[in-house]
């Protein structure tokens, strides 16, 4: 998965499910005008292509690559078998479903009652999470649809991270220095979904 890629848009069918392993993907909302802002964030914890086995078929939102990397891609009518013998599978996309529903739930809170600075404070920790290791390929270009906001604001919230010494951040690679501090500067709203996808995916149940 090239950063940038497209992997469906708003309204297509859905072909293909897509687990990704060091690849991380970002949902967007896509507007009349062609603005979009990030409505939940996708590692290998999770899978793209909920609405196959769900019954929708397609989705209102675009799927675009936010860290390049390496993904499994299962086409739809297999996925659709698989949930549909039920068992350990269809309780698991469940699980994750629900937990994915939390993330954009309070995606959408902060994008209402909390500050760009910490908007981007928790942006950061969600891919963090979704990372091996601690430094992301991002462009401002980027940043700045995954927030909803102009890139000149992407930029100046970004810089005003590296001038307190959280981040690392040049020519479209984002390095974190400092996590403890980013969580401390975070809102709530990362510990809430932190804390639904440990309790809803632990380990020993999604092996």
């Amino acid at each position: 998965m090239r950063l940038g890629e497209v992997l469906y848009e708003p309204g297509t069918t859905l072909t293909h499910a897509y687990f990704p392993i060091t690849a991380i993907v970002s949902m967007l909302y896509v507007m009349k005008n062609g603005e979009s802002a990030e409505i939940a964030v996708i590692g290998s914890e999770g899978v793209v292509g909920v609405p196959l086995f769900m019954g929708g078929g397609s989705t209102s939102s675009r799927a675009l690559v936010q860290s390049a990397g390496g993904a499994y891609r299962l086409s739809a009518e297999l996925m659709k078998q698989e949930f549909d013998r039920g068992g350990p599978v269809l309780h698991l996309l469940l699980r994750y479903t629900q937990a994915l529903m939390t993330q954009m739930v309070q995606t959408a809170a902060c994008n209402k009652h909390h500050s760009l600075d910490q908007q981007l404070c928790r942006w950061l920790l969600l891919s963090l999470d979704r990372l091996q290791g601690t430094q992301m390929l991002m462009t401002q270009k980027l940043i700045a649809h995954m927030l909803g906001v102009t890139s000149g604001r992407a930029t100046e919230a970004a810089l005003k991270l590296r001038a307190v010494g959280l981040i690392d951040y040049e020519d479209g690679r984002i390095k974190v220095l400092d996590r403890n501090a980013l969580e401390k500067r975070s809102c709530e709203c990362y510990e809430v979904v932190k804390q639904e996808y440990d309790r809803l995916l632990p380990l020993q149940l999604a092996a």
